[in-house]
């Protein structure tokens, strides 16, 4: 590590130590990875999540003792205002909701009931009780299909299938609570997150290293030549970390938004097929079945500002993040192989 990081890690934990954090969304693959970095650095951190998740990150890692966990729908508005009344949090992480595309495609009410009413319970709760900063977890295809990648920041928010229309609203709804009633919340954009502890197995990485565990060929619904790109987990609590320390100290913060990503462009094809060298199963090449409407053939985000006003960078390439995560499934074998259908 350089010394530079080295003397913002040491910043960064002592900016945490102590603080009163909520982490909404915890059971996710995100929220496994972000909570556990709060509590490293010393923050007190309560957990809500809809449910109990036995085989969840923070279960299977031991880390339930050291969190206080509500359980509950961020959509229970009477819940969430009776929370951050009580609790007095000086920081919220909102990265609950409904994360899957082809969920929001079956169910699209639900999808915006979670993502977008969810989104202004939270806000406005927030709002009256003061919370000092808000990051709240949007996406990539917030921008929706335009014609001019990858997408800035500035860039039109015009989703059009669930999904995307959910994350859309979502921002315009931060945006109105940051610039009308001076709610201290910045948005985060990431691309499509990887990394050890994922169960949703429809997503490509954890489908092809499942099947791959399986001696199973993967299978690509589409054609494979969809772009995307892809940001280890590890970097994304990064990412989040370094948006809220930086939101504290600059109000001019409130209401942005930040893309997060690596820059890469591999077509899904590509991908699979990097993650059965990376295991040593080139044999296996994926079932290309051509079916299905992807939401967008193509998706890039540009990370300049991240970089340019926070400082951040991506660490772990995705080599290095795909061996990490294989790793994670290969010590986890027994229950990777054993959980949801294989084909994404």
């Amino acid at each position: 590590m350089s010394s530079a990081a080295e003397e913002r890690t040491s910043i960064s934990n002592s900016y945490w130590q102590g603080r009163n954090v909520l982490v909404t969304g915890a059971t996710g693959l995100l929220g496994g990875w972000l909570a556990p970095a709060l509590i490293g650095r010393g923050a007190k951190v309560t957990a809500l999540a809809r449910h109990e998740a036995p085989h969840s990150l923070l279960a299977r890692g031991g880390w339930l003792p050291r969190i206080s966990s509500v359980f509950g729908s961020v959509c229970d508005r009477d819940l969430i205002r009776g929370l951050l009344a009580e609790r007095s949090f000086e920081t919220i992480f909102h990265l609950g909701g409904q994360p899957l595309v082809d969920v929001a495609r079956k169910d699209p009410v639900s999808t915006l009931e979670t993502n977008v009413r969810g989104c202004w319970i939270l806000l406005d709760a927030a709002r009256e009780a003061g919370v000092g900063q808000i990051v709240m977890a949007s996406s990539e295809k917030a921008y929706g299909a335009g014609s001019r990648m990858p997408y800035r920041e500035d860039a039109p928010l015009q989703g059009r299938y669930p999904y995307g229309v959910s994350k859309s609203c979502a921002d315009l709804i931060a945006g109105m609570y940051a610039h009308t009633y001076g709610v201290r919340v910045a948005i985060a954009r990431c691309v499509n997150l990887f990394g050890g502890g994922d169960r949703n197995f429809s997503r490509l990485i954890p489908g092809v290293i499942q099947a791959t565990l399986r001696s199973q060929s993967f299978q690509i619904r589409g054609d494979g030549k969809s772009i995307r790109d892809f940001l280890y987990v590890e970097d994304a609590v990064e990412a989040y970390l370094t948006l809220a320390e930086h939101l504290a100290e600059d109000a001019s913060l409130a209401g942005e938004a930040f893309n997060f990503c690596q820059g890469l462009h591999m077509t899904m094809l590509d991908l699979t097929e990097k993650i059965l060298a990376l295991m040593g199963r080139p044999e296996l090449r994926p079932v290309v079945q051509n079916i299905g409407k992807p939401d967008h053939l193509s998706q890039g985000l540009d990370a300049s500002k991240a970089h340019q006003r926070l400082g951040w960078e991506a660490r772990i390439g995705l080599e290095e993040g795909l061996r990490r995560t294989i790793a994670w499934y290969r010590q986890h074998m027994q229950e990777a192989v054993a959980v949801a259908p294989v084909g994404a």
